[in-house]
C-alpha cells in the first residue's frame, strides 16, 4: 500500500491526497506531528533521497531555527537529529510506494510514472 507521511494541513499534502484519490489510488496517511517518526524509516529515506532531499528549508520551522541548529543540517546524521526533532522541517510529503520506491514532494506527472493509473 501506498504510505503518505506529512501534516494533514500542509497544502501540498493536500494536494497530493487528493491527487491520490482522484485517481483510485489507496493509500494511508502517517500525521508525524501525531503519530511521530522513527529514526529507522529517516535514515532509510535519507539512504534513498539524500538528507537534502528532505530538509525543508522553505517553511516557518526552518525560518525559526536559530543559526547553529540550521548549520546541524549540514551532515546527514545533524539533519536527521534536527528533522527528529522537528518533524514540520520535513519536507512533505514524503511517499512510500509499493515498489519500495519512496519520493518527496508532490509532482503529478513523475507520480502518474510510478502507477499504473487506470
Amino acid at each position: 500500500m501506498t504510505k503518505v507521511y506529512g501534516i494533514p494541513n500542509c497544502d501540498t499534502v493536500k494536494k497530493a491526497r487528493a491527487w491520490l484519490t482522484e485517481h483510485g489510488v489507496s493509500h494511508q496517511f502517517h500525521d508525524f506531528k501525531k503519530q511521530g517518526l522513527s529514526e529507522g524509516t529517516l535514515r532509510a529515506w535519507c539512504a534513498q533521497l539524500g538528507h537534502e532531499a528532505l530538509v525543508n528549508r522553505r517553511g516557518t520551522t526552518w525560518r525559526g531555527l536559530d543559526a547553529a541548529t540550521q548549520a546541524q543540517a549540514a551532515t546527514e546524521s545533524g539533519a536527521c537529529s534536527l528533522m527528529l526533532a522537528h518533524t514540520s522541517a520535513i519536507k512533505r510529503p514524503v511517499v512510500e510506494w509499493p515498489d519500495g520506491t519512496t519520493t518527496v514532494g508532490f509532482d503529478a506527472a513523475q507520480w502518474a510514472r510510478l502507477l499504473p493509473l487506470k
